[in-house]
């Protein structure tokens, strides 16, 4: 028992004091090893924190989202993730290595700061907006103002309200965009360093203004002034329609944000070093995911998934636990190293933003016309052609005498699958919209009711308990079943 307080309390000081122990295998030739100085220059930070955050998202998606949003089902009787069952020590992963990028981050954002580049400056707020928003939208209320400063004695930070948060994520944003709007393209040497966008600045300043409106989505449920005393309806109206030149955006698949795994060290996928096994022999994909993909003809399917007794076929997830299915198709073994796996943001992502932001009223536009770029740059982002007359499939086809539920399924189903192993981005929009519906296996447990966070971590719960307590009684219990802020 001591040890493992022992080990906790480590965690804990690590998250804290913010040291950088990130994944920097394959860095150190790129790196002017910044050991060497008082701080490390921000060039020097940014491909390993990116790099770091894409693969441990990655690892978690194929754990969690993929489980719970049925892209795959476990042949594991044991692991019970599809049956909406995760144990609390599945909390502690991400959190610990979310933070501590976020001290690399905020160190690019310094030392931006001490060497007058505004460029590293916007870039930094955008990383640190997309990291915050992925811990409060799979936490709630976490550490924000007080978290990472361990290094000027804050061991036990208070936690904010998911709010709050969100208010200053959209703050930085905003700043971020007015940066980069006055900033030059990178150095040669410093674009080598660069790998999203090799420092072009103004794909940066896409990038941001593009993830702007995906929080501002998310929360667009919310009626309060949330974003420079505008409500997210009003600000994605400013964004898109109002003050489209102040706010660029992404206008292809070239300009989405991806980490392309090149193979090479360090730019290799984290299933690049896993067992076949580990990576396809104790799942299959599901029913449900391929089920569609077959209705639809749908050029990614043998991209993704492996035939079984010559066709394609899936499993049933949430499947009791005395009857565990045989496996049939399983994710393609390329897989394992696609360049694609690594995506963030892409432009097809962004076309379904806009055509539910149409759909709601929060612009002005046809639906349909963004719905179609939508479905067309998600295939086309794969670099296969979208099929002859796919959009005029009965499942594809955007239907205008559809009531608004049906016309939004049809929306979330296609991004569902844009989202492909995109961190926990299939299940913050399944929390926020109810789509796509998934059917109900026999075997779920939690009432049958999707999760609607993670608990704290253990760690958390344990060595900063008056801080803790004080956001249970605020949020409500820490379970998997009280909802964020945004749910509500």
């Amino acid at each position: 028992m001591k040890r493992i307080k022992i080990f906790s309390l480590s965690l804990l000081i690590t998250c804290c004091l913010g040291l950088a122990f990130s994944c920097t295998e394959g860095f150190e030739e790129m790196n002017e090893n910044p050991n060497q100085s008082a701080r490390a220059l921000p060039e020097n930070l940014l491909a390993p924190a990116i790099t770091d955050i894409v693969k441990r998202n990655l690892d978690r998606a194929m754990r969690l989202t993929n489980e719970l949003m049925q892209v795959h089902v476990t042949t594991v009787n044991s692991d019970e993730i599809h049956r909406y069952v995760i144990r609390t020590a599945e909390a502690d992963y991400m959190w610990t290595n979310w933070y501590m990028q976020l001290t690399n981050i905020r160190d690019m954002y310094v030392g931006a700061e001490e060497t007058g580049s505004t460029a590293f400056m916007g870039i930094s707020l955008i990383l640190d907006a997309w990291v915050n928003s992925l811990i409060t939208d799979t936490y709630g209320d976490v550490p924000y103002t007080e978290a990472i400063q361990g290094k000027t004695g804050q061991y036990m930070p208070k936690f904010d309200k998911q709010e709050v948060i969100y208010a200053d994520l959209f703050r930085k944003l905003d700043s971020a965009n007015a940066l980069l709007k006055r900033s030059s393209n990178l150095t040669a040497v410093q674009s080598e360093k660069d790998p999203l966008y090799k420092g072009n600045v103004a794909l940066w300043r896409k990038f941001g203004n593009s993830l702007y409106l995906r929080l501002l989505l998310r929360v667009s449920g919310k009626s309060e002034p949330i974003a420079g005393g505008k409500t997210a309806a009003e600000k994605i109206r400013e964004i898109v329609q109002e003050k489209p030149a102040e706010y660029p955006i992404m206008a292809s698949n070239m300009e989405s944000a991806v980490l392309m795994f090149t193979g090479a060290v360090p730019y290799q996928s984290t299933f690049h070093t896993w067992r076949a096994f580990d990576f396809n022999g104790s799942s299959s994909l599901s029913q449900f995911f391929v089920n569609n993909l077959l209705q639809w003809e749908d050029p990614r399917l043998p991209l993704w998934a492996t035939v079984w007794e010559s066709f394609y076929s899936g499993i049933p997830s949430g499947y009791p636990v005395t009857n565990v299915p045989e496996a049939q198709s399983r994710y393609l073994p390329a897989l394992a190293t696609e360049p694609r796996l690594g995506n963030i943001l892409n432009y097809a992502e962004l076309q379904f933003i806009l055509a539910e932001a149409a759909l709601r009223g929060f612009i002005s536009g046809d639906p349909k016309t963004y719905y179609e770029n939508g479905v067309t740059s998600a295939i086309t982002f794969w670099e296969v052609p979208v099929p002859d007359n796919y959009l005029e499939k009965a499942e594809v086809k955007w239907n205008e005498n559809q009531d608004f539920e049906t016309k939004l399924e049809q929306i979330h189903l296609q991004k569902y699958y844009t989202l492909f192993f995109t961190d926990f981005q299939q299940w913050f929009e399944f929390r926020r919209t109810g789509h796509p519906v998934l059917p109900k296996g026999p075997g779920l447990q939690n009432g049958g009711v999707m999760p609607a966070r993670l608990n704290y971590p253990l760690f958390v719960q344990t060595l900063n308990q008056e801080n803790y307590r004080a956001a249970v009684a605020d949020q409500g219990p820490d379970n998997i079943n009280t909802k964020v802020w945004w749910q509500e």
